[in-house]
């Protein structure tokens, strides 16, 4: 196995950061104070708004923060249940918990690995708000078939749209058609400001309330001054974070492309393998912030994971079963769930990663699951 430099590592993600950015949070932190407090925020949920197709944005500092207050904004609360899948990050069930409202999980679909609708209309009871569709590394939910759901049973439809930028749904942006969406501009996201998350949705009425939430409760047109109307929340997003958001709203089309680029040089290395990887269906497209391998058998995930770190390459497991966690009941009976999370593993997908470095990692795989390298 070659040796390679701590320079050689090749990291699970990292963002794509240029001058253009640079320069930006440059300015806001020289700049940006005063009556300039919100200018950069103002430009970047101009920017994201336009890009996504919707009316209203509010930035925020997470997508956990936009998910908390869009969800209060909705008036979910004790005795309410929400409707989510059970393979997630935990950042899309805290608010939930949160709220004092009950996560109802519910399996996922094999081949997009998002929330089984199916499921989810065996889940509806009379205390059912809302319906959560998490679009996984960039996969998508089936939102017409969740739509009809929520149409008929005249419940909510929110979209955690965090790890989707870049993907869409029949000509519509991941994000764009529930009731809100939600997007995370961590550091590992296809585009970023640090940390930071964007609520977004056509609802003027959901804006107005969710815009007071935002602000401490105080309400927008009140003429007192440090005059909240109810208990609201603190999850701004600083005007350095927008600038650096700017630079890469600037910058979305390359950066989404960067992704495809880099998923597509694994699939061509990986073809003919005993594995699947994000699909992308007629009439879609995937944003592929994650790349992903899930075997078509349980294999050694920790010897693999083992082999990528000998040769200084990080690999990141599948997430967790909700269910599999402590806080959470448990729930066997939900085996797509638990079988992704024995044979799926995340693979190094930063924008500039080289051809020779999607084949380094991809002679791993293709070493550790049988096939001799091409």
């Amino acid at each position: 196995m070659n040796a390679h430099a701590p320079s050689d590592r090749i990291y699970y993600t990292k963002p794509s950061i240029s001058a253009l950015e640079i320069g930006y949070a440059n300015d806001a932190v020289a700049n940006g104070w005063g009556e300039r407090c919100y200018e950069y925020i103002e430009r970047f949920e101009r920017l994201f708004k336009q890009h996504l197709g919707v009316r209203h944005a509010i930035a925020t500092s997470s997508a956990t923060g936009a998910l908390h207050m869009g969800m209060a904004g909705l008036g979910i609360g004790p005795g309410d249940e929400v409707i989510l899948a059970d393979i997630n990050w935990i950042a899309s069930v805290v608010p939930i918990v949160h709220l004092g409202a009950k996560p109802v999980l519910v399996d996922v679909l094999p081949d997009s690995w998002c929330i089984d609708p199916a499921a989810v209309e065996a889940a509806i009871t009379s205390r059912t708000k809302a319906i959560l569709a998490v679009h996984l590394y960039g996969n998508l939910c089936d939102i017409d078939a969740l739509a009809a759901i929520a149409d008929r049973h005249g419940l909510h439809l929110i979209e955690d749209a965090a790890e989707a930028i870049g993907s869409a749904w029949h000509g519509r942006r991941a994000g764009s058609m529930g009731a809100f969406g939600a997007f995370s501009f961590h550091g590992t996201k296809t585009i970023t400001t640090g940390e930071g998350g964007l609520f977004v949705t056509d609802d003027d009425a959901l804006y107005e309330r969710v815009l007071t939430l935002s602000n401490h409760g105080r309400a927008r047109g009140e003429t007192r001054q440090f005059w909240p109307e109810r208990i609201g929340f603190k999850y701004k997003m600083s005007n350095v974070q927008a600038a650096i958001g700017c630079g890469q709203l600037e910058r979305i089309d390359e950066l989404i492309a960067g992704k495809r680029r880099v998923f597509e040089g694994y699939r061509t290395e990986l073809e003919g393998l005993p594995l699947r990887m994000n699909p992308e269906p007629a009439g879609t497209v995937n944003g592929y912030w994650m790349p992903t391998i899930v075997a078509d058998a349980p294999f050694d995930r920790e010897a693999l994971i083992a082999r990528f770190k000998a040769d200084n390459i990080d690999g990141r497991v599948f997430f967790w079963p909700l269910s599999s966690l402590p806080m959470f009941d448990h729930q066997p009976q939900h085996h797509v769930s638990h079988a992704l999370a024995r044979c799926s593993l995340n693979l190094p997908s930063y924008h500039d990663l080289t051809c020779a470095q999607i084949a380094r990692v991809a002679g791993h795989v293709i070493k550790h699951l049988g096939r001799s390298p091409r």
